[in-house]
């Protein structure tokens, strides 16, 4: 089998998420190779000294170019970090000439099965994307983005490039957390891709791309104490919104979804264990590491009350909002009230 290549980025506060994704391609991916965007320096820091095996390490310094360090000011951590996207898979192309895939992966993603059947389904495609699959109830979401920036495979030929240099172009261009004509963040831009390039293939397989917003969807269930999506295996899931807490009563996923449904336990559990040792790890070259961790006294109960009145307001309130108040006035509210997330896309 051939090695794949898969590329991801994060801080420090995502450093335990980043972690827990790269255990899981050790356990299910091999052989594989990880290249890390590391996006300040602790972390670059602390997976030099971690010397993980097939890991590659790509420091921020050295990745940036000056179309990335103009536009940088202007956005916020979040916005910078989605603006970075579609210039990553890129520079590893671009430094790694041998290499004829790419898959971008987001930090919070956790494989439970070998991702084969994706790249056997893929075959000789060159953009691989996959759908939100919204649940019924959420099927308004779509408006951001009918596909979610989760797990991207690009092939390098004239397709693939295409899409991706494309996709940077106009990131670098504009790149925001909110929605605006037909942009939205990084995400919204890839509604146009089936049409605009050749060769894209929307993922089918249910067992890939499980995540807070559809897994009700689905009969989720457990064979050989691993679990299964409509009996099928489940590949990977999307642990959006998942806080960490250090009381170890860790919250999974925003209130909203699951306002009428349960809680998929066979999956979260096995996350939960995988950050702790995440956090271990961690731990034992910095016993006061604590970033990306949730401490119980400064998570005010009013931050769940806040929670639902946002959800409770109609969608147009929430979008005038956007528009209205500053990015940065933004961002201190959801830190304020335990909300930072660097993907936060179906908000």
């Amino acid at each position: 089998m051939s090695v794949r290549h898969y590329c991801t980025l994060f801080d420090r506060n995502y450093l335990l998420r980043g972690l827990a994704l790269y255990r899981s391609l050790e356990r299910h991916a091999r052989p594989f190779v990880l290249h890390i965007l590391c996006m300040d320096d602790a972390v670059h820091d602390l997976l030099g000294r971690m010397a993980l095996p097939n890991v590659q390490l790509i420091r921020r310094v050295d990745f940036e170019d000056p179309e990335l360090l103009e536009v940088k000011p202007t956005r916020t951590v979040a916005e910078y970090c989605w603006t970075c996207t579609p210039s990553l898979p890129l520079y590893v192309l671009e430094h790694h000439p041998d290499l004829e895939l790419i898959t971008y992966l987001d930090a919070d993603l956790f494989l439970f099965s070998s991702p084969e059947p994706i790249f056997d389904e893929f075959g000789n495609g060159s953009i691989l994307i996959i759908e939100h699959r919204f649940a019924p109830r959420f099927a308004h979401f779509t408006v951001n983005g009918k596909y979610n920036v989760e797990w991207l495979t690009f092939r390098r030929d004239a397709n693939g490039l295409a899409a991706l240099r494309w996709w940077r172009e106009k990131c670098i261009d504009w790149c925001f957390y909110r929605l605006e004509e037909d942009r939205m963040g990084d995400q919204k831009y890839l509604d146009t891709w089936p049409s605009r390039f050749q060769g894209v293939h929307v993922l089918q397989h249910v067992g890939a791309g499980v995540a807070p917003w559809n897994f009700s969807n689905y009969r989720i269930g457990e064979e050989d104490a691993r679990p299964t999506i409509d009996g099928a295996p489940l590949i990977f899931y999307h642990f959006h919104g998942f806080r960490y807490r250090s009381d170890g009563r860790h919250v999974a996923m925003p209130d909203i979804y699951l306002s009428d449904v349960v809680l998929p336990e066979t999956i979260y559990r096995q996350y939960t264990l995988a950050l702790d040792e995440a956090a271990a790890s961690v731990r034992r070259l910095e016993p006061r590491f604590d970033c990306g961790v949730e401490h119980a006294q400064s998570a005010p109960a009013s931050g769940e009350r806040v929670s639902r009145l946002y959800w409770a307001v109609p969608e147009w309130c929430r979008m005038a909002a956007r528009r209205i108040v500053p990015r940065v006035v933004r961002s201190r509210v959801l830190r304020l009230f335990g909300r930072e997330d660097h993907r936060g896309r179906a908000l």
